[in-house]
Protein backbone atom coordinates (compact mmCIF):
# COMPACT_ATOMS: atom_id res chain seq x y z
CA UNK A 1 0.00 0.00 0.00
CA UNK A 2 1.54 3.59 -0.64
CA UNK A 3 1.92 5.82 1.87
CA UNK A 4 -0.25 8.05 1.04
CA UNK A 5 -3.24 5.41 1.61
CA UNK A 6 -1.38 4.22 5.38
CA UNK A 7 -1.60 8.45 6.34
CA UNK A 8 -4.72 8.42 4.64
CA UNK A 9 -5.73 5.17 7.02
CA UNK A 10 -3.67 6.70 10.08
CA UNK A 11 -5.83 9.86 10.40
CA UNK A 12 -9.38 8.18 9.53
CA UNK A 13 -9.09 5.63 12.16
CA UNK A 14 -7.01 7.01 15.18
CA UNK A 15 -8.08 9.84 17.23
CA UNK A 16 -5.04 12.17 15.85
CA UNK A 17 -6.17 15.35 17.77
CA UNK A 18 -6.58 13.93 21.00
CA UNK A 19 -3.40 12.27 20.80
CA UNK A 20 -1.86 15.43 19.97
CA UNK A 21 -3.46 17.02 22.72
CA UNK A 22 -2.14 14.45 25.04
CA UNK A 23 1.44 14.53 23.91
CA UNK A 24 1.97 18.81 23.62
CA UNK A 25 0.07 18.01 27.47
CA UNK A 26 3.33 15.99 28.14
CA UNK A 27 5.66 17.74 26.43
CA UNK A 28 5.00 20.92 27.75
CA UNK A 29 3.46 20.66 30.87
CA UNK A 30 5.05 23.19 33.72
CA UNK A 31 7.56 21.37 36.61
CA UNK A 32 5.69 21.67 39.87
CA UNK A 33 5.92 20.14 43.03
CA UNK A 34 2.12 19.09 43.28
CA UNK A 35 1.23 15.38 43.75
CA UNK A 36 -2.09 15.75 42.22
CA UNK A 37 -0.43 17.41 39.47
CA UNK A 38 2.08 14.85 38.78
CA UNK A 39 -0.37 12.17 39.29
CA UNK A 40 -2.48 13.93 36.10
CA UNK A 41 0.50 14.32 34.16
CA UNK A 42 1.70 10.51 34.56
CA UNK A 43 -1.85 9.49 33.39
CA UNK A 44 -1.90 11.44 30.50
CA UNK A 45 1.13 9.95 29.71
CA UNK A 46 0.02 6.41 29.91
CA UNK A 47 -2.84 7.12 27.69
CA UNK A 48 -0.45 8.92 25.17
CA UNK A 49 1.51 5.87 25.08
CA UNK A 50 -1.57 3.36 24.87
CA UNK A 51 -2.73 5.76 22.27
CA UNK A 52 0.89 5.04 20.52
CA UNK A 53 0.76 1.16 21.29
CA UNK A 54 -2.35 1.03 18.85
CA UNK A 55 -0.74 2.93 16.10
CA UNK A 56 2.22 0.44 16.53
CA UNK A 57 0.52 -2.49 15.92
CA UNK A 58 -1.44 -1.34 13.19
CA UNK A 59 1.12 -0.28 10.51
CA UNK A 60 4.72 -1.49 9.84
CA UNK A 61 6.18 1.12 10.27
CA UNK A 62 4.33 1.91 13.49
CA UNK A 63 6.94 3.30 15.61
CA UNK A 64 7.07 6.39 12.93
CA UNK A 65 3.66 6.73 12.45
CA UNK A 66 2.85 6.84 16.21
CA UNK A 67 5.23 9.73 16.35
CA UNK A 68 3.51 11.32 13.22
CA UNK A 69 -0.25 11.29 14.52
CA UNK A 70 1.66 12.88 17.88
CA UNK A 71 3.15 15.46 16.44
CA UNK A 72 1.06 16.78 13.17
CA UNK A 73 -1.85 17.65 11.55
CA UNK A 74 -3.46 16.25 8.80
CA UNK A 75 -2.69 19.04 6.37
CA UNK A 76 0.89 19.36 8.13
CA UNK A 77 1.48 15.35 7.49
CA UNK A 78 0.24 15.50 3.35
CA UNK A 79 2.46 18.89 3.36
CA UNK A 80 5.47 16.54 4.17
CA UNK A 81 4.55 13.92 2.15
CA UNK A 82 4.47 16.27 -0.95
CA UNK A 83 7.87 17.84 -0.23
CA UNK A 84 9.31 14.53 0.66
CA UNK A 85 8.09 13.11 -2.81
CA UNK A 86 9.19 16.26 -4.43
CA UNK A 87 12.86 16.07 -2.79
CA UNK A 88 13.24 12.56 -1.76
CA UNK A 89 15.66 13.55 1.07
CA UNK A 90 15.57 14.94 5.09
CA UNK A 91 16.24 18.36 6.19
CA UNK A 92 19.65 18.43 7.90
CA UNK A 93 19.77 21.33 9.62
CA UNK A 94 17.26 24.49 10.22
CA UNK A 95 18.07 27.93 9.75
CA UNK A 96 16.01 30.38 11.83
CA UNK A 97 15.73 34.06 11.72
CA UNK A 98 14.10 35.02 15.13
CA UNK A 99 12.47 38.36 15.13
CA UNK A 100 8.74 38.02 13.54
CA UNK A 101 9.89 34.91 12.44
CA UNK A 102 10.34 32.58 15.68
CA UNK A 103 8.68 34.95 17.71
CA UNK A 104 6.53 38.22 17.36
CA UNK A 105 6.10 41.33 18.62
CA UNK A 106 2.01 40.76 17.45
CA UNK A 107 1.04 37.60 18.38
CA UNK A 108 3.71 35.97 21.36
CA UNK A 109 4.90 38.91 23.22
CA UNK A 110 8.05 39.08 21.71
CA UNK A 111 9.09 35.52 23.16
CA UNK A 112 9.62 32.17 21.18
CA UNK A 113 6.45 30.46 21.98
CA UNK A 114 7.40 27.30 24.44
CA UNK A 115 5.92 24.97 21.73
CA UNK A 116 8.42 26.08 19.01
CA UNK A 117 11.32 25.80 21.69
CA UNK A 118 10.80 22.12 22.83
CA UNK A 119 10.29 21.10 19.16
CA UNK A 120 14.23 23.05 18.39
CA UNK A 121 15.20 20.32 21.38
CA UNK A 122 13.70 17.84 18.96
CA UNK A 123 15.69 18.47 16.17
CA UNK A 124 18.31 19.05 18.38
CA UNK A 125 18.47 15.01 19.84
CA UNK A 126 16.85 14.09 16.15
CA UNK A 127 21.16 15.55 15.87
CA UNK A 128 19.74 18.14 13.50
CA UNK A 129 21.90 21.14 13.91
CA UNK A 130 20.21 24.66 14.37
CA UNK A 131 21.38 27.96 13.04
CA UNK A 132 20.15 31.22 14.33
CA UNK A 133 20.94 33.57 11.61
CA UNK A 134 19.73 36.98 12.82
CA UNK A 135 20.41 40.84 12.10
CA UNK A 136 20.81 40.87 16.13
CA UNK A 137 23.92 41.65 18.24
CA UNK A 138 25.24 38.48 19.36
CA UNK A 139 25.17 38.75 22.93
CA UNK A 140 21.38 39.55 22.61
CA UNK A 141 20.96 36.13 20.18
CA UNK A 142 23.42 33.91 22.95
CA UNK A 143 21.04 35.45 25.89
CA UNK A 144 17.75 34.78 24.53
CA UNK A 145 18.92 31.44 22.93
CA UNK A 146 20.36 30.12 25.90
CA UNK A 147 17.56 31.47 28.13
CA UNK A 148 14.92 29.63 25.51
CA UNK A 149 17.49 25.94 24.85
CA UNK A 150 19.29 25.93 27.98
CA UNK A 151 22.86 26.61 28.03
CA UNK A 152 23.60 22.95 27.10
CA UNK A 153 21.89 22.32 23.92
CA UNK A 154 23.53 25.92 22.87
CA UNK A 155 27.34 24.89 23.86
CA UNK A 156 26.27 21.18 22.58
CA UNK A 157 28.66 21.58 19.01
CA UNK A 158 25.28 21.42 17.15
CA UNK A 159 23.70 24.92 17.55
CA UNK A 160 25.71 28.05 15.76
CA UNK A 161 24.92 31.55 15.70
CA UNK A 162 25.35 33.85 12.22
CA UNK A 163 24.64 37.44 13.80
CA UNK A 164 24.70 40.94 12.74
CA UNK A 165 23.54 39.61 9.04
CA UNK A 166 26.24 37.75 8.48
CA UNK A 167 29.28 39.60 10.02
CA UNK A 168 30.17 37.47 12.42
CA UNK A 169 29.79 33.15 13.18
CA UNK A 170 29.54 31.92 16.72
CA UNK A 171 29.41 28.02 17.18
CA UNK A 172 30.27 27.08 20.87
CA UNK A 173 32.81 23.71 21.31
CA UNK A 174 34.74 23.98 17.92
CA UNK A 175 37.85 25.50 19.21
CA UNK A 176 40.02 27.65 17.10
CA UNK A 177 36.04 28.38 14.77
CA UNK A 178 33.90 28.55 17.67
CA UNK A 179 33.95 32.53 16.72
CA UNK A 180 34.59 34.15 13.43
CA UNK A 181 34.77 37.71 12.63
CA UNK A 182 34.20 37.35 8.79
CA UNK A 183 34.55 41.18 8.57
CA UNK A 184 38.34 40.71 9.36
CA UNK A 185 38.48 39.41 5.68
CA UNK A 186 37.21 42.93 3.91
CA UNK A 187 39.17 44.94 2.01
CA UNK A 188 40.83 47.89 3.99
CA UNK A 189 39.61 50.30 2.00
CA UNK A 190 35.62 49.12 2.66
CA UNK A 191 37.00 48.53 6.24
CA UNK A 192 38.15 52.13 6.30
CA UNK A 193 34.56 53.70 5.01
CA UNK A 194 33.00 52.01 7.88
CA UNK A 195 35.04 52.68 10.25
CA UNK A 196 34.73 56.52 8.98
CA UNK A 197 30.77 56.39 9.33
CA UNK A 198 30.93 55.05 13.01
CA UNK A 199 32.85 57.51 14.50
CA UNK A 200 30.88 60.42 12.86
CA UNK A 201 27.66 58.95 12.91
CA UNK A 202 25.97 59.74 16.59
CA UNK A 203 28.57 62.91 17.27
CA UNK A 204 27.97 64.79 13.88
CA UNK A 205 23.83 64.00 14.03
CA UNK A 206 21.59 66.71 13.87
CA UNK A 207 20.26 67.57 17.64
CA UNK A 208 16.37 66.14 17.07
CA UNK A 209 17.89 63.09 15.10
CA UNK A 210 20.70 62.22 17.89
CA UNK A 211 18.19 62.46 20.72
CA UNK A 212 15.43 60.52 19.02
CA UNK A 213 17.80 57.46 17.89
CA UNK A 214 20.84 55.29 19.29
CA UNK A 215 23.57 53.36 17.86
CA UNK A 216 22.47 49.36 18.02
CA UNK A 217 25.71 47.34 19.37
CA UNK A 218 27.24 46.22 16.72
CA UNK A 219 31.16 44.34 15.88
CA UNK A 220 30.98 46.00 12.27
CA UNK A 221 27.57 47.08 10.93
CA UNK A 222 25.71 50.43 11.71
CA UNK A 223 22.65 50.48 12.74
CA UNK A 224 20.32 53.36 13.75
CA UNK A 225 17.54 51.87 16.30
CA UNK A 226 14.61 54.48 17.52
CA UNK A 227 14.52 55.43 20.92
CA UNK A 228 10.59 54.71 20.45
CA UNK A 229 8.32 51.93 20.60
CA UNK A 230 9.20 49.99 16.70
CA UNK A 231 6.34 50.34 14.42
CA UNK A 232 5.25 53.81 16.00
CA UNK A 233 4.44 56.83 14.10
CA UNK A 234 7.38 58.16 16.20
CA UNK A 235 9.84 55.75 15.32
CA UNK A 236 8.58 56.03 11.67
CA UNK A 237 9.38 59.69 11.48
CA UNK A 238 12.86 58.93 13.15
CA UNK A 239 13.86 56.44 10.90
CA UNK A 240 13.33 57.77 8.27
CA UNK A 241 15.03 61.00 8.80
CA UNK A 242 17.84 58.91 9.97
CA UNK A 243 18.00 56.89 7.17
CA UNK A 244 18.76 60.45 4.82
CA UNK A 245 21.37 61.07 7.28
CA UNK A 246 22.90 57.66 6.63
CA UNK A 247 22.86 57.60 3.02
CA UNK A 248 24.86 61.29 2.90
CA UNK A 249 27.27 60.31 5.79
CA UNK A 250 28.29 57.03 3.84
CA UNK A 251 28.47 58.90 0.15
CA UNK A 252 30.94 61.70 1.92
CA UNK A 253 33.23 58.74 3.76
CA UNK A 254 33.03 57.06 0.31
CA UNK A 255 34.35 59.97 -1.36
CA UNK A 256 37.27 60.49 0.78
CA UNK A 257 38.37 56.50 1.28
CA UNK A 258 38.56 56.95 -2.94
CA UNK A 259 41.91 58.22 -4.29
CA UNK A 260 40.40 60.73 -6.60
CA UNK A 261 39.29 64.84 -5.90
CA UNK A 262 35.32 64.34 -5.41
CA UNK A 263 33.99 66.94 -3.03
CA UNK A 264 31.48 66.20 -0.34
CA UNK A 265 28.51 67.82 -2.17
CA UNK A 266 28.54 65.96 -5.00
CA UNK A 267 29.44 62.85 -2.98
CA UNK A 268 25.39 63.38 -0.79
CA UNK A 269 24.06 63.66 -3.94
CA UNK A 270 25.55 60.44 -6.00
CA UNK A 271 25.07 58.56 -2.63
CA UNK A 272 20.94 59.50 -2.64
CA UNK A 273 21.28 58.51 -6.69
CA UNK A 274 22.61 55.49 -6.48
CA UNK A 275 20.99 53.74 -3.12
CA UNK A 276 17.77 55.04 -4.66
CA UNK A 277 17.87 53.42 -7.74
CA UNK A 278 19.06 49.94 -5.83
CA UNK A 279 16.06 50.21 -3.69
CA UNK A 280 12.35 51.88 -4.19
CA UNK A 281 11.94 51.82 -0.28
CA UNK A 282 14.77 54.15 -0.09
CA UNK A 283 13.80 55.75 -3.22
CA UNK A 284 10.04 56.43 -1.45
CA UNK A 285 11.78 57.77 2.02
CA UNK A 286 14.36 60.03 0.34
CA UNK A 287 11.24 61.80 -1.96
CA UNK A 288 9.12 62.07 1.24
CA UNK A 289 11.83 63.67 3.27
CA UNK A 290 12.79 66.42 0.52
CA UNK A 291 16.16 64.57 -0.08
CA UNK A 292 15.46 63.03 -3.78
CA UNK A 293 18.47 63.16 -5.37
CA UNK A 294 19.56 65.58 -8.16
CA UNK A 295 21.96 63.47 -10.36
CA UNK A 296 21.46 60.24 -12.33
CA UNK A 297 22.87 57.14 -11.38
CA UNK A 298 25.27 57.49 -14.06
CA UNK A 299 26.39 60.67 -13.06
CA UNK A 300 28.25 59.12 -10.29
CA UNK A 301 32.06 58.61 -11.13
CA UNK A 302 33.07 54.36 -11.41
CA UNK A 303 35.28 54.42 -8.82
CA UNK A 304 32.60 55.70 -6.32
CA UNK A 305 30.17 53.21 -7.89
CA UNK A 306 32.81 50.81 -7.22
CA UNK A 307 32.54 51.40 -4.05
CA UNK A 308 28.74 51.46 -3.07
CA UNK A 309 28.71 48.10 -5.31
CA UNK A 310 30.17 46.68 -1.61
CA UNK A 311 28.26 48.84 0.67
CA UNK A 312 24.41 47.52 1.27
CA UNK A 313 22.18 50.44 2.87
CA UNK A 314 18.80 48.91 4.54
CA UNK A 315 15.76 50.69 5.77
CA UNK A 316 13.16 49.07 8.03
CA UNK A 317 9.89 50.41 8.98
CA UNK A 318 9.88 52.71 11.60
CA UNK A 319 12.25 50.06 12.94
CA UNK A 320 16.16 50.26 11.64
CA UNK A 321 18.41 52.36 8.72
CA UNK A 322 21.29 50.11 8.52
CA UNK A 323 24.60 50.31 6.36
CA UNK A 324 26.40 46.64 5.82
CA UNK A 325 28.52 44.61 3.66
CA UNK A 326 27.16 43.31 0.40
CA UNK A 327 30.36 40.94 0.76
CA UNK A 328 28.82 39.79 4.24
CA UNK A 329 25.65 38.33 4.06
CA UNK A 330 23.29 35.74 5.49
CA UNK A 331 24.11 33.38 2.86
CA UNK A 332 27.89 33.52 3.46
CA UNK A 333 27.59 33.46 6.99
CA UNK A 334 25.05 30.32 6.95
CA UNK A 335 27.58 28.46 4.72
CA UNK A 336 30.55 29.37 7.59
CA UNK A 337 28.32 27.78 10.04
CA UNK A 338 26.99 24.71 7.88
CA UNK A 339 31.32 24.36 7.51
CA UNK A 340 32.10 24.48 10.88
CA UNK A 341 28.87 22.50 11.87
CA UNK A 342 30.08 19.47 9.48
CA UNK A 343 27.17 19.53 7.29
CA UNK A 344 28.97 18.91 4.03
CA UNK A 345 25.59 17.98 1.76
CA UNK A 346 23.19 21.02 3.31
CA UNK A 347 19.47 20.84 2.64
CA UNK A 348 17.71 23.18 5.41
CA UNK A 349 14.89 24.46 6.74
CA UNK A 350 15.58 28.57 5.87
CA UNK A 351 12.77 30.39 7.58
CA UNK A 352 12.75 34.19 7.50
CA UNK A 353 10.66 37.29 6.58
CA UNK A 354 13.00 39.96 5.60
CA UNK A 355 14.73 40.81 2.60
CA UNK A 356 18.56 39.86 4.35
CA UNK A 357 16.27 36.18 5.16
CA UNK A 358 15.18 36.15 1.25
CA UNK A 359 19.21 36.12 0.15
CA UNK A 360 19.30 32.34 1.83
CA UNK A 361 16.15 31.87 0.52
CA UNK A 362 17.55 32.22 -3.25
CA UNK A 363 21.04 30.30 -2.25
CA UNK A 364 19.45 27.13 -0.92
CA UNK A 365 17.25 26.97 -4.39
CA UNK A 366 19.89 27.93 -6.14
CA UNK A 367 22.25 25.19 -4.61
CA UNK A 368 19.18 22.46 -4.31
CA UNK A 369 20.26 22.94 -0.73
CA UNK A 370 17.11 23.46 1.39
CA UNK A 371 13.50 24.55 1.12
CA UNK A 372 12.01 28.10 2.90
CA UNK A 373 9.10 29.12 4.61
CA UNK A 374 7.93 32.03 5.65
CA UNK A 375 4.98 33.68 8.48
CA UNK A 376 2.08 35.85 6.50
CA UNK A 377 2.98 38.61 7.10
CA UNK A 378 6.63 38.59 5.77
CA UNK A 379 8.13 41.01 3.20
CA UNK A 380 6.14 40.80 -0.67
CA UNK A 381 9.29 39.62 -2.04
CA UNK A 382 9.85 37.13 0.70
CA UNK A 383 6.10 36.04 0.18
CA UNK A 384 6.66 35.85 -3.68
CA UNK A 385 9.62 33.40 -3.83
CA UNK A 386 7.97 30.91 -1.02
CA UNK A 387 4.65 30.91 -2.86
CA UNK A 388 6.84 30.44 -5.79
CA UNK A 389 8.58 27.05 -4.29
CA UNK A 390 6.57 25.01 -1.28
CA UNK A 391 3.99 27.27 -0.67
CA UNK A 392 5.32 27.25 3.07
CA UNK A 393 3.51 29.77 4.55
CA UNK A 394 2.41 29.84 8.56
CA UNK A 395 0.54 32.32 10.80
CA UNK A 396 2.19 34.61 12.82
CA UNK A 397 3.36 33.52 16.02
CA UNK A 398 2.86 29.99 14.87
CA UNK A 399 6.80 29.12 13.69
CA UNK A 400 5.63 25.08 15.24
CA UNK A 401 3.32 24.54 12.34
CA UNK A 402 5.85 24.68 10.29
CA UNK A 403 8.57 23.04 12.16
CA UNK A 404 6.04 20.13 12.65
CA UNK A 405 5.56 19.70 9.25
CA UNK A 406 9.26 19.41 9.13
CA UNK A 407 9.61 17.49 11.63
CA UNK A 408 7.32 14.65 9.73
CA UNK A 409 9.54 15.14 6.26
CA UNK A 410 12.19 13.74 8.42
CA UNK A 411 10.20 10.57 9.91
CA UNK A 412 9.09 9.37 6.42
CA UNK A 413 12.80 10.07 5.23
CA UNK A 414 13.77 7.40 7.50
CA UNK A 415 11.19 4.68 6.55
Amino acid sequence: MERYDLLYRLYEEFEADTLRELQDFVDLFPPVDSRIALDYWQDASDELESRKDAIRSSFAAGDAFAEIAARSTRDQTFTALDLHSKYGRAVNALVLDVDETLRSAGRTDNEIPRDTLHLLTEFHEAGVPIVICTGQTLENVKGFTIQGLGNELVHSGDVSIVYEAGTGVFTPGHGSTTKQLLYEDLDPTVREVFSEVRSRVLPQAPDDLRESVHLQGNEFNITLKPNFDIGSDPAEAVIDEGLVYLVDLLGRAVAAAVDGDFGVESAEHWSRAYYADADPEVADVLAAEDAAPECEVDDVPDPIIDLFDRIDVAYYHADAAEIGSLELNKPNGVQAALDVLGVDDPFVLVMGDSKSDLRVMEWAAEADAGIAAAPKHASQDVLTHVLETDELVYDRGDAASMLRTVYVLNLLDER
